[in-house]
């Protein structure tokens, strides 16, 4: 490439700026700063229509609001076409990226573990949204 010498990768001088210091080829300096902080907590929830209903598993970072969207439609896809108003289960993760992951392990799971999940927290399958706010 024009302008770059590669030193030992993936470090290399830019030749366009004073700065002698070696960046992240293609990154800007100190981002490494942000990849191990940890970020805003999260939430992994379900929605459902009925007592062992369809499911929607979801992830967000303000679970109020977004259970509020689900209820009222808000948001056009899967809950609102399938009529999914109802909070069956939530868990919180102090870091988002926890969550996310948890949401995509459990996306995967077989039905029937999902339903074990929700019944181990809540038998009854109360709309939990009352309790949020």
């Amino acid at each position: 490439m024009v302008g770059f010498a590669l030193l030992n990768p993936p470090y290399a001088f830019r030749s366009d700026c004073t700065a002698s210091h070696p960046v992240m080829a293609g990154l800007v300096p100190a981002i490494h700063v942000f990849l191990n902080r940890p970020m805003a907590g999260g939430w992994v929830y379900f929605m459902t229509n009925r007592r062992n209903g369809i499911l929607y598993v979801g992830v967000t970072s303000n679970l109020p609001r977004r259970a509020y969207e689900h209820r009222e439609g808000l948001v056009e896809g899967f809950t609102k076409r399938y009529g999914l108003k109802m909070l069956v289960y939530c868990e919180h993760f102090e870091d988002i990226r926890d969550a996310i992951q948890r949401e995509k392990a459990i996306k995967h799971w077989p039905r029937a573990w999902k339903v074990r999940l929700i019944h181990a927290a809540n038998p009854a399958w109360e709309d939990l949204y009352d309790q949020l706010i």
